[in-house]
């Protein structure tokens, strides 16, 4: 009987929904202080504010459960791809909530900083030398931030040098999302550019877009299929014989940290996403942290202050008289407890442990894509480097079973879904990147779910069509969501 009125699910409802009247969580002390002259009218709120009525222990149990509803990478395997969304190690996090660090504010004088601005200017001399640059700052706060701080840096740059007309920005067809939209804030044209038949930049269609309108090109290397550009020295060639710059989009840096260097390629400006490569926690919104290096010509540009070292003094300190600096790009420094979780990475893992990570991301990547092809296509069949796309279109076609469905479907077998549908160029695509952090028992595991799922749709897709199944939330219908959002409670 119990069975019986047992439901699919258990959803939480908001505190607001569970509130009793007058039940309370805190008293306050009696008021032993004049009190304050009442609010001005217009400052005064028309209404009663709708808030929780709830007591210490009905908060305490609501975030609670919300807490184990939650899904997060110390929970399970989160193979979103292009995302490198691999482990903290809790050491970085011990570090960021030392009190030298946490209890600082950005207006102090320097002079009661110089611990944290040592730290801020030995992340920024490492990660030159990761990338083959020679400068950067560390103020953007995102990996999408950094795309606008780099492109920044370039129209600066060929302002101070009279290009006006230099005002387009090639972006190959697989990019990802940010970047165009990256330009285009920026005040560039974006224009794409083709893929060819291995997943490459077409270097015909490239050689077709290049003048002297053109004030650079945006590439991630590896590209997000997971593919290395053989032919990036001759892009770089190409590009600069035009008079344009190389940006490099370091979102899949992972694969080649400490193994090849983007300034060694050619590139001229990079962006970094510290909340990936160098392991900060991020997802729903943050934190992130997005640093700019540049090559020597562009340093002048980059975004101020600056962070110097005084030789004669033995200090660190702010430089704010570069007349040509293209301006500052954030409110203060940039997200501060993430660049101490990078550093505090890039510490502990030394240059050896920083080759190995990217080694171990390459084969778990192979590894994987090696076990899925026997049963799934893959639509270029050659060695990833970091991650790969499987391609669903076929398996659709003669079941009825989408990319959707297979993603949906692994929640049931407790892994979060890689991403779906990106790039777009592969149809009903979904893209794996492992990272150098799970053991072969993870693989091996998520594998066996996907040839499971598949063997699920050949004899009978209907389940899937509705999966998850034992997920807090089912099947929402995603569509209507984004075309009609409902944005407060």
């Amino acid at each position: 009987m119990m069975e019986e009125f047992a439901p699919d699910r258990i959803v939480e409802p908001l505190l607001v929904e569970q509130a009793v009247p007058k039940r309370r969580g805190y008293l306050f002390a009696p008021l032993d202080v004049p009190q304050a002259a009442p609010l001005d009218d217009v400052f005064a709120r028309n209404s009663v504010a709708r808030l929780p009525e709830a007591s210490e222990l009905d908060t305490v149990r609501h975030f609670s459960k919300l807490s184990t509803m939650a899904y997060g990478v110390d929970y399970g395997f989160y193979p979103l791809g292009s995302c490198t969304m691999k482990y903290n190690p809790k050491v970085n996090e011990v570090t960021a909530s030392m009190e030298g660090f946490t209890d600082i504010h950005p207006l102090q004088d320097e002079d009661s900083l110089q611990g944290c601005l040592a730290l801020m200017y030995r992340t920024l001399k490492d990660l030159s030398e990761l990338l083959g640059m020679k400068w950067g700052s560390l103020q953007a706060c995102a990996g999408a931030h950094g795309e606008y701080t780099g492109l920044k840096i370039i129209r600066t740059y060929f302002l101070h040098h009279n290009e006006m007309g230099r005002n387009r920005i090639l972006i190959p067809v697989s990019a990802h999302g940010t970047n165009p939209a990256s330009a285009n804030m920026n005040g560039f044209e974006v224009q794409e550019v083709a893929t060819d038949e291995r997943g490459l930049v077409d270097l015909n269609d490239l050689e077709s877009k290049l003048d002297d309108t053109v004030a650079g090109i945006m590439l991630t290397n590896p590209n997000t299929l997971g593919l290395f550009e053989k032919d990036i020295r001759k892009i770089a060639s190409m590009v600069h014989e035009a008079g344009g710059l190389l940006y490099y989009d370091g979102a899949n840096f992972n694969a080649l940290m400490g193994m090849a260097r983007p300034g060694d390629m050619g590139f001229d400006v990079v962006h970094l996403n510290l909340h990936k490569t160098f392991s900060t926690p991020h997802g729903g919104g943050g934190p992130g942290s997005g640093p700019v290096l540049v090559k020597k010509e562009l340093v002048p540009f980059i975004p101020q202050p600056d962070i110097v070292y005084h030789e004669d003094s033995g200090k660190y300190g702010f430089k704010w008289n570069e007349e040509t600096s293209c301006g500052k790009v954030s409110g203060f420094w940039g997200n501060f407890l993430v660049v101490v979780r990078a550093f505090t990475y890039i510490l502990s893992m030394g240059s050896d442990g920083l080759k190995a990570a990217s080694r171990h991301a390459v084969l778990n990547a192979n590894y994987m894509q090696a076990l899925l092809k026997k049963e799934y296509s893959v639509p270029y069949d050659v060695i990833c480097k970091h991650e790969f796309v499987l391609s669903l279109s076929n398996l659709k076609e003669r079941t009825s079973v989408s990319a959707l469905d297979i993603a949906k479907g692994l929640i049931d077998f407790g892994y979060h879904p890689p991403t779906m549908y990106f790039p777009m160029i592969v149809h009903e695509a979904l893209m794996f990147e492992p990272t150098e952090t799970e053991s072969k028992d993870t693989l091996d595991g998520i594998c066996k779910a996907m040839l499971q799922l598949k063997d699920m749709a050949e004899k009978d897709g209907g389940w899937l069509h509705d999966s998850p199944h034992h997920a807090v939330i089912g099947r929402v219908d995603e569509v209507r969501a984004a075309k009609n959002p409902v944005v407060r409670y």
